[in-house]
């Protein structure tokens, strides 16, 4: 019986069956397109056009009021940066990241090291650590300015059970902006709280074995392996927190409505003024605009410099 062999294929010539199909073509050629078309005119209509419609707006003096559109070319920009209140209100943005920051990653890892255990203790941890950042702003400001309130207030009444006086937190230049970083800690910690918890569970329980074996303590452990295997972690949960802090907005409108004597008022909320309290939306465009740049080189300097560290590391 004789055995037929396949036909020989040269390199080059394709084989008939690795010849596509020529049903339509053009049809497989423009299917993902179709697929990635209603993603593309949501993104072009609620984030493209608007971005592209406000740096135009930013060189003309559009009003809500219904004034005439009049060109300005470069007159918003050049007020801008001579306008002191921008500058103030930066600056209250500044101290606000630089007050935050460090607490708001410092007091999240502690947090999931001592939430990351099973058992009943380990959930109750997670969910009080978790709890109050599902919160929305209006209820965590308003159980905040109750907390800080003279006469009443918890603060004030564990001061003067101690002996101390009281404080107006809310209406005091040099107390307002820590009263503001105090209940934004409280509020948000839980989200990098959850950030560093997944991070711990993802580190293998034999690396911990191993050096236990070995004979590392508990501190050898955390500085060791814990720590340095968080690193990434750690540098994500910064540049997000810096980013989110750089918009501070909501609590510091309804705790102190950037007062006393505009001590917390960040630009964000010098922005909205001018907008749409003054109606100057061409103004309001061409800050919004220099503050979008300033948080992008933030961003990118942070991711240059831990992949920086990473590099060095390796």
């Amino acid at each position: 019986m004789a055995v037929q062999t396949p036909p020989r294929v040269t390199p080059g010539s394709p084989s008939k069956a690795a010849k596509p199909e020529t049903g339509q073509p053009w049809k497989e050629r423009w299917a993902g397109l179709f697929f990635v078309a209603p993603f593309l005119l949501l993104f072009a209509a609620f984030l493209l056009w608007p971005t592209l419609s406000g740096l135009w707006n930013s060189f003309f003096n559009t009003s809500l009021a219904g004034v005439q559109q009049e060109f300005l070319g470069l007159q918003n920009w050049r007020e801008m940066f001579g306008d002191p209140a921008v500058w103030s209100s930066l600056k209250n943005t500044f101290v606000f990241t630089a007050m935050s920051t460090p607490p708001l990653v410092i007091i999240a890892l502690v947090m999931a090291l001592l939430a990351n255990r099973s058992g009943l203790l380990g959930w109750l941890l997670r969910f009080s650590y978790f709890a109050p950042f599902v919160l929305p702003a209006t209820v965590v400001t308003l159980i905040w300015v109750w907390i800080y309130q003279p006469g009443f207030g918890l603060v004030n009444g564990l001061l003067t059970a101690g002996g101390f006086a009281e404080i107006d937190w809310l209406n005091t230049e040099n107390r307002a902006m820590l009263a503001v970083v105090i209940t934004t800690v409280w509020w948000t910690v839980g989200f990098n709280f959850l950030l560093y918890l997944a991070a711990l569970q993802g580190i293998p329980a034999q690396v911990y074995e191993a050096a236990a074996i070995d004979g590392a303590n508990g501190r050898q452990k955390l500085f060791r392996i814990t720590l340095p295997l968080l690193s990434r972690t750690t540098g994500l949960i910064i540049v997000l927190q810096l980013v989110a802090s750089l918009k501070i907005f909501d609590q510091i409108y309804l705790m102190t409505n950037g007062g006393p004597n505009f001590a917390t008022r960040p630009i964000i909320q010098y922005i909205y003024q001018n907008g749409f309290t003054n109606y100057r939306i061409g103004y309001a465009s061409a800050i919004s605009y220099m503050f979008f740049a300033i948080i992008v080189i933030v961003s990118v300097l942070q991711f240059k410099l831990f992949s920086g560290r990473k590099e060095g590391a390796e």
